[in-house]
């Protein structure tokens, strides 16, 4: 069973406390999400290692659970 973009959110702000995520169902099957995260976590880090952040706040599930995540990282003013 596909992840909810509930339990997506859930899971990021979890590890991510202060962030806002927006969600975009990409097929309509939620097993392919497209999610923009903003969280003050990401200043002074690369592009490469903010969206490890992202994909650590989702442990084991990528690639299984969670198909398909195209990750957009920013960081708040």
């Amino acid at each position: 069973m596909p992840m909810t973009a509930r339990q997506i959110e859930d899971a990021i702000v979890a590890a991510l406390p202060g962030a806002e995520v927006e969600l975009t169902d990409l097929a309509g099957d939620d097993d392919h999400w497209a999610a923009t995260v903003t969280a003050p976590q990401f200043a002074g880090l690369s592009r490469v290692a903010q969206h490890k952040l992202v994909y650590a706040a989702l442990g084991g599930r990528m690639g299984g659970v969670l198909h398909a995540l195209q990750v957009t990282t920013v960081v708040p003013k």
